[in-house]
């Protein structure tokens, strides 16, 4: 591996459903892959409205940052991928509560046709990495 990158993978967070790291730390930055709503005890999705999935992947996303000694709190940027629009205020209600309101990352949302393992939330972040 080069010098300049460092692979993170979580014991705590669900295993990769395919060929990628949990997160990349580089020159400052932890680039955690999307997270949907995977158990990660048992794989299985969880959650059955899109709110209680986007608990579950911002769970699995600090999971993934305290394995690399970063904390989720120290977000740059986010990106939150919904299959329907439509539940966007109530992803938004819960994905706040992860978030400080006076200085919350910068974001974006995107409507997608799919996602991995049937989930209606995705979420990815950049993590400003402290050392």
């Amino acid at each position: 591996m080069a010098e300049h990158r460092q692979v993170i993978n979580a014991d705590t967070a669900p295993a990769p459903v395919g060929p990628y790291s949990h997160a990349v730390r580089s020159n400052g930055l932890l680039f955690c892959s999307g997270q949907v709503a995977l158990d990660p005890g048992t794989g299985d999705l969880v959650g059955e409205t899109p709110g209680e999935q986007a608990q579950q992947c911002l769970v699995n996303l600090q999971a993934v940052c305290e394995a690399a000694g970063a904390w989720l709190t120290d977000a740059v940027r986010v990106t939150v991928w919904l299959t329907d629009m439509a539940s966007f205020v109530e992803v938004n209600e819960v994905y706040a509560q992860f978030f400080d309101a006076a200085e919350p990352p910068a974001r974006v949302a995107i409507a997608v046709a799919g996602l991995p393992k049937g989930a209606v939330v995705e979420i990815d972040a950049v993590i400003a990495y402290r050392d």
